[in-house]
């Protein structure tokens, strides 16, 4: 038999315990009266702020950041179609990153003890290092399962060599399908907090998927 081309798609996913948990906060006013609206948003939020500092030099929390503080303005609706008078409202965004679970439950725990405060989500995630070689691994394993599927072909077809002549992220080689770099799901909780809320770290699953062309001799 002469030479023949295959073509095959490589794929490989490793799950891989999280070390990060990244909680999203708002804290949240609303009221008549524009000062008072944005005096009551610095009451609630100095001391959260406060408290992610101490927490922070403890060393139970990796990082945090806090956008400013943003204030707007609503007209509502009444029941009978005419317009209501206005209503200030004034909120900060408010994230912080945790490696440990226990030290993140009790912070949302915490919170769902304050007042005007509310657990946005909860992402659970890699560091930069475990994910960085997260994705060289499976993109490495996802190359050696093309190897392995084209090397299936060729005994198939009574040949027994191929020769690499292209590797690439899915739809590189294929023009009709979109470009798939290595993924990563990061496993998300969403819900207001709760007190006594377990939240409890997930795998993250991490995915390659390469197409890859041989010549089978």
């Amino acid at each position: 038999m002469s030479d023949v081309t295959v073509t095959v798609r490589g794929e490989h996913e490793e799950r891989i315990p999280a070390e990060q948990g990244v909680v999203r906060v708002t804290v949240h006013v609303e009221g008549r009266d524009r000062g008072t609206v944005v005096e009551q948003l610095a009451a609630l939020a100095t001391p959260v702020r406060a408290d992610l500092d101490s927490r922070q030099s403890a060393g139970a929390l990796l990082r945090w950041t806090s956008s400013r503080a943003n204030v707007w303005t609503e007209r509502p609706w009444g029941p009978d179609g005419a317009r209501l008078a206005p209503v200030q409202h004034a909120s900060v965004e408010i994230t912080a990153t945790f490696t440990d679970p226990a030290a993140l439950s009790a912070w949302v725990d915490d919170l769902a003890r304050r007042d005007g405060t509310q657990v946005d989500g909860v992402a659970w995630e890699l560091s930069d290092t475990t994910a960085a070689a997260a994705r060289d691994r499976v993109s490495a394993a996802a190359v050696r399962d093309a190897v392995e599927r084209a090397t299936a072909y060729a005994a198939a077809l009574g040949l027994h060599t191929v020769v690499p002549l292209a590797v690439a992220d899915t739809g590189l080689l294929s023009p009709d399908s979109p470009p798939a770099a290595p993924r990563m799901l990061r496993a998300m909780a969403v819900g207001g907090a709760e007190s006594g809320m377990d939240l409890r770290p997930e795998d993250i699953t991490v995915s390659a998927s390469v197409e890859a062309r041989f010549l089978a001799r």
